[in-house]
C-alpha cells in the first residue's frame, strides 16, 4: 500500500497544475475571515504538531491571517547567532537535506540525481563559475519550522535573480523521486560578496508556496512569474544592502528548501552535519577555509 500511495502521489505532482493551485491556497492564506483563518490555524498546529512557545507571539489565534501565523516572528533571543567570527552559520530551522562538494558543476540531489549549478543558478556559467567545485548545503523546512531565512555569514547584496518554474513538492519523497527538482521549482536566487568569498543564497518555491520575499525587496514571486528576472545591487549607496550573520534575509509562506552555495576551498563543515540533521537558525555550520579553528 506504501509503494502505491507513494506512486499516486509522484503522479499527481505531475498532474496537479501547480501555480493556480497555489494561487487558491494563497486566497485562503491571506483570508482575514475569523473563522477562516482560525479554523485553517487550529488545524495545522495540530496536524503538524507546531510549537508556538518560542514564538513572540504564542497565541496561534491572535495572528491577523494564516500568512501571517506562518512567517511569525520568534521571541528576540529564540535564536542565539553563534559569535565565532570565522565561524558559518545555519540561515534556517530545519534538516540537512545534503550537505557536501559541488563536483565540478554538479550537486547531489537524492538518490542517483544529480543537478547542474548552471541551472540552478538560471543557465548562466557566468553565475555558476565563482561555485565550482565549491560546497553546498540543502536545507528542507518542514510545515511546522519557523520559516524565515537568515544570514549564513555577514554580506554585500550584488544580484538577486528571479527564476520561474514548476511548483513540485520538495518533502523528502519527491526529492528522491523527480529529477533535477531544485532547478526545476521557481526560485529566487540572492548572491553575497562576504569575507569569505561570494556565496548564493537560493529560496526554492514549492506546491502552495504562496510567495518568496527579501527583506529589501519585499515579495519576490508571484509578481513577477513568467520570466527570468534580474536586479543588480551596488557596493555602496542609498540602494546597497548589507545584512550582518544572523540578520533576516527573507521568508517563505508555506514550507519549502533553502540551498547555500560556497566558492572554492573558502568553508569548512562542521564534521558530524550530514544528511537528516537538524538545525536551527545561528547554529555553527562551519568555519572559513582560512580559520585556525578547525571544525569539529
Amino acid at each position: 500500500m506504501t509503494y502505491l500511495y507513494e506512486k499516486v502521489f509522484i503522479l499527481f505532482q505531475y498532474l496537479l497544475p501547480h501555480h493556480s493551485v497555489s494561487r487558491l491556497a494563497g486566497l485562503f492564506g491571506k483570508s482575514r475571515c475569523r473563522f477562516i483563518k482560525n479554523f485553517f490555524i487550529r488545524w495545522f498546529v495540530n496536524r503538524y504538531k507546531v510549537d508556538m512557545s518560542q514564538a513572540a507571539e504564542p497565541d496561534p489565534l491572535a495572528y491577523e491571517s494564516f500568512n501571517a501565523f506562518f512567517t511569525r516572528a520568534l521571541l528576540e533571543n529564540a535564536r542565539p547567532i553563534d559569535l565565532n567570527e570565522s565561524g558559518v552559520v545555519s540561515p534556517v530551522d530545519g534538516s540537512i537535506s545534503q550537505i557536501g562538494e559541488i563536483r565540478s558543476d554538479l550537486l547531489f540531489q537524492a538518490k542517483s540525481f544529480n543537478y547542474s549549478l548552471e541551472s540552478l543558478l538560471g543557465g548562466t556559467m557566468l553565475r555558476a563559475d565563482p561555485f565550482l567545485n565549491g560546497k553546498f548545503a540543502t536545507f528542507y523546512l518542514s510545515p511546522k519550522d519557523y520559516h524565515r531565512v537568515h544570514m549564513p555569514v555577514a554580506g554585500t547584496l550584488r544580484e538577486m535573480v528571479y527564476i520561474p518554474g514548476h511548483l513540485f513538492s520538495v518533502n523528502p519523497l519527491t526529492v528522491s523521486s523527480v529529477p533535477n527538482l531544485f532547478a526545476r521549482n521557481e526560485r529566487v536566487v540572492c548572491v553575497f560578496e562576504t569575507a569569505i568569498g561570494p556565496i548564493a543564497v537560493v529560496l526554492i518555491g514549492a506546491m502552495i508556496v504562496r510567495s518568496i520575499q527579501t527583506v529589501w525587496a519585499g515579495i519576490v514571486t508571484p509578481p513577477h512569474r513568467g520570466k527570468i528576472k534580474i536586479w543588480k545591487y551596488p557596493h555602496e549607496g542609498a540602494n546597497s544592502v548589507y545584512l550582518e550573520k544572523g540578520a533576516e534575509l527573507g521568508r517563505f509562506q508555506t514550507g519549502s528548501t533553502v540551498i547555500v552555495l560556497f566558492g572554492a576551498k573558502h568553508v569548512n563543515f562542521v564534521k558530524h552535519f550530514c544528511e537528516a540533521s537538524l538545525v536551527k537558525v545561528g547554529e555553527l555550520l562551519g568555519f572559513s577555509a582560512d580559520s585556525i579553528t578547525p571544525p569539529s
